[in-house]
């Protein structure tokens, strides 16, 4: 590799030789922490996930348990409509959020993803604080979707002695397909759906996530037919619950009844982020992905018809099928039988719909209950708890690798196998899915749930700095003369979407446990606002020893270690379809 190609900007280089800086800039960069971004003699990584892999990963991010059964809880906290306000909302700032992402990543298809974009563009104080609060964010993920999985198989097998076992299996496996490298998480052998599938050769994420479309498209088409009458007993609901028993519900905090909406409104919005976050992993995988540019510029592209299509027309439907008031709604049971599809085709009397804890009055609609569509249904979401927890260890394990590149984590994590697999990165991550465990027991249960809505609080900060770090980055290319437009992917809505993004993570975050105030309970308070002073904490930790300062719009380094268009850019995989059903599959993945 030249120096050339790895030589900063000549504006980059003029602003340090003004400054007296040494005559070799590429020293300069190498050598002064502050400039630690030539990474490429260090990123062992390699590009193996094709564009299939990129796009399935992107719809892994945007479908999951949120939807298939949070969505039941959205509506009976506010109602049909305050869960659909909710649910625009949440994901307009996700999207924003997507898209501050997606455009750096484009521009940068490196390992770090954003940590090392706020770093490089903002503060490197920021790149360590961020980068360590979304690795804690995710490394307590992974053990919530384990134990998500593992609720989900009690629809099946309720005896709690086989807790802990089935919690092993799940992380055996989970493990298993992340060491065996990107290929395998991507697309790789995986015995324990062999039998299922009967295929030699299984696309992990792939699958999961035709599995997840298969499944909504089918909700959404089944729910459209009940509400329209085609359900077995002909009657058609249209819009009745949104008249009674109302558009909105109340969360019982206040006596006047608009602020009361207004406070159930606020609840879902914390729920409807469970949905959401996560969305920006895709971007995670930049530096692993064959012509990165172009396939994540589609990616995140495709996102929002995505999220309008199943999230907002999912939680449309959910309102039209179920009202806010039915009992079924309030058992968190975190299997099927808490779904609202299953729910609204139990009351239709779809045969077949039968749910274990109905009661006995109820059974006397169905002859005989045959539970088949419940279990596939449970069958269907368990595989998304899966796929959610394989991602959460794959995301966490990079962001932790690409810390270690930067010197601001452990230098034995950036050590790489021969296939480009940051192995001790991601053994460390895994072993945060132990923590599964916890949930056996009745006090650890309690301390596991305080470590999950800290991820929750984690996961809005870090939406904030994302879209903080983008509105640096687009005025440093325009004051250095670059034109945003030359990036592979630059949204016309930009920085104006990234305002949008940071004023509602903003609030999200400071709105997270508000309902403490109305019933106090310390634990609860801490559960929810302590990761703001930690990471503040984490942000002054580095700043003060390093003393670093916010970079200048001059100052900041576009070119640095990063690969030209023409080094990433192969088309190797670029294929026409020329059929009708090749094109539509080529629009949707």
């Amino acid at each position: 590799m030249s120096d050339e190609k790895r030589s900063p900007s000549p504006k980059y280089r003029e602003t340090f030789l003004e400054k007296g800086a040494e005559t070799n800039a590429l020293a300069v960069s190498e050598n002064d922490y502050r400039h630690h971004f030539d990474a490429r003699n260090l990123d062992k990584v390699q590009r193996r996930l094709k564009q299939r892999h990129i796009q399935m990963i992107a719809i892994a991010g945007t479908i999951g348990t949120g939807l298939f059964l949070g969505s039941g809880g959205a509506l009976a906290t506010a109602g049909p409509l305050g869960a659909l306000l909710a649910y625009i909302l949440v994901g307009t700032t996700a999207y924003s959020s997507l898209c501050s992402v997606g455009e750096m990543s484009c521009w940068a298809p490196i390992s770090g993803t954003f940590p090392h974009f706020a770093g490089r563009w903002v503060d490197p104080a920021l790149g360590f604080a961020v980068g360590w609060n979304y690795l804690y964010g995710l490394a307590i993920t992974i053990p919530s979707e384990i134990s998500a999985a593992n609720v989900l198989l009690t629809f099946w097998d309720s005896n709690t002695k086989h807790t802990a076992a089935y919690i092993a299996v799940i992380w055996v496996v989970i493990v298993t397909l992340n060491i065996f490298g990107t290929r395998w998480f991507g697309e790789g052998k995986s015995l324990w759906l062999l039998a299922v599938l009967n295929l030699t050769i299984l696309p992990a994420e792939f699958c999961f996530a035709i599995i997840k479309l298969s499944l909504i498209t089918a909700l959404l088409i089944s729910g459209l037919v009940i509400d329209l009458g085609g359900g077995p007993n002909h009657e058609r609901t249209g819009f009745r619950y949104w008249k009674h028993p109302g558009a909105l519900n109340r969360a019982g905090f206040v006596n006047n009844i608009n602020t009361d909406r207004f406070l159930a409104w606020l609840n879902v919005l914390v729920g409807a982020s469970f949905a959401f976050q996560g969305m920006e992993m895709v971007a995670v995988a930049a530096s692993e992905t064959e012509n990165p540019r172009r396939n994540l510029s589609k990616a995140v592209r495709r996102v929002f018809w995505r999220i309008l299509i199943f999230y907002i027309l999912g939680i449309i439907m959910v309102g039209m099928l179920v009202a806010y008031d039915d009992e079924s709604l309030l058992h968190m049971t975190g299997t099927a039988a808490q779904s609202p599809f299953v729910i609204a085709m139990n009351r239709a009397g779809v045969k077949g719909m039968y749910i274990r804890n109905m009661s006995k009055s109820d059974l006397t609609e169905f002859t005989p209950p045959l539970p088949v569509f419940p279990h596939i249904i449970n069958a269907c979401i368990f595989t998304s708890a899966f796929s959610a927890g394989n991602t959460d260890l794959f995301t966490s394990s990079r962001v932790l690798y690409g810390l270690a590149l930067r010197g601001q984590a452990p230098r034995f994590f950036t050590w790489c196998t021969k296939k480009g697999l940051p192995l001790p990165a991601v053994i460390a991550c895994s072993c945060f899915g132990l923590l599964a465990f916890m949930t056996v027991s009745k006090g650890g249960e309690t301390v596991f749930n305080w470590m999950i809505g800290l991820s929750t609080t984690s996961g809005f900060i870090s939406w904030f700095c994302i879209n903080l770090t983008l509105t640096r980055f687009r005025s440093g290319m325009l004051a250095q003369g670059i034109d945003p437009k030359s990036n592979t992917y630059c949204n016309p809505l930009q920085p104006w979407l990234a305002y949008w993004g940071m004023f509602w993570a903003f609030i999200f975050t400071f709105v997270n446990g508000y309902s403490v105030f109305f019933t106090w309970n310390t634990s609860s308070f801490l559960t929810h606002y302590i990761n703001i002073p930690i990471f503040f904490g984490l942000y002054f930790l580095y700043k003060i020893p390093k003393r670093t300062k916010f970079w200048k719009k001059s100052e900041m380094d576009f070119y640095t270690g990063i690969p030209t268009l023409e080094e990433t850019e192969t088309y190797t995989d670029e294929t026409e379809p020329t059929t009708f059903w090749g094109r539509v599959a080529n629009v949707v993945f």
